[in-house]
């Protein structure tokens, strides 16, 4: 029997996934809390269950303190955020914090008592509609990383002395002396160079000159 602490602090929609989960072999909710403060309380009095199930705003101790502490004074307890947050950063700083799975709140009955499985088994799940989601924008930012990558800058001869220049990590003063022009020329072509590459310092410039072939 999997035992299950609910916490959330909307009671009509911690009604519903107890009933849900009440229905359901093998699963029994040992008790309902509206916060982490709530729950631990439980947790101390001895009935510890096997998941926590928890949404992440909450007043007093939000879902993601919860698990910090719970992956601190009990490793064993496995925990999944169920919530309507469906925001990377969140989605990111709960596993940081330990959890265990992600739930968004209108997730399939099926797919809910799956994620328990999973996480059951020792691995980690996100639901479907999520998992799609980040996996979009992550496609969509690897694109427009290569989009960037691979943009055509035409350079001048002389524009490429100074990128190498700048790549040794000559001062302007020095890349004057030693292309015997006058430290505004310098500062002219650097900043030409930063203008055509859309970089925001020599870093970034020296970067792209790498992806692009502009250095050996």
């Amino acid at each position: 029997m999997k035992k299950i602490i609910i916490v959330e602090d909307h009671v009509i929609v911690r009604n519903g996934i107890k009933l849900l989960l009440d229905n359901q072999r093998g699963i029994e909710v040992i008790a309902e809390a509206s916060n982490g403060v709530e729950a631990l309380e439980f947790i101390k009095s001895g009935l510890v269950p096997d998941v926590l199930l928890t949404d992440i705003n909450m007043p007093e101790m939000d879902g993601i303190a919860l698990i910090k502490l719970l992956r601190t004074d009990y490793p064993e307890i496995k925990s999944i955020v169920l919530s309507m947050l469906n925001n990377e950063k969140y989605v990111a700083q709960a596993f940081l914090e330990g959890c265990n799975g992600y739930l968004l709140k209108n997730v399939t009955e099926d797919e809910m008592m799956f994620a328990l499985k999973t996480i059951g088994t020792g691995k980690r799940y996100i639901c479907t509609e999520l998992s799609e989601s980040l996996l979009d924008r992550f496609i969509q930012r690897t694109v427009q990383q290569a989009e960037q990558g691979d943009r055509q800058v035409e350079l001048s001869m002389r524009e490429i002395e100074v990128l190498h220049l700048v790549a040794e990590g000559l001062t302007n003063v020095q890349m004057a002396e030693r292309l015997f022009l006058s430290k505004r020329t310098i500062e002219g072509h650097r900043q030409t160079l930063l203008d055509k590459t859309g970089s925001q310092n020599s870093a970034a410039l020296i970067r792209f000159a790498f992806m692009n072939g502009f250095l050996d």
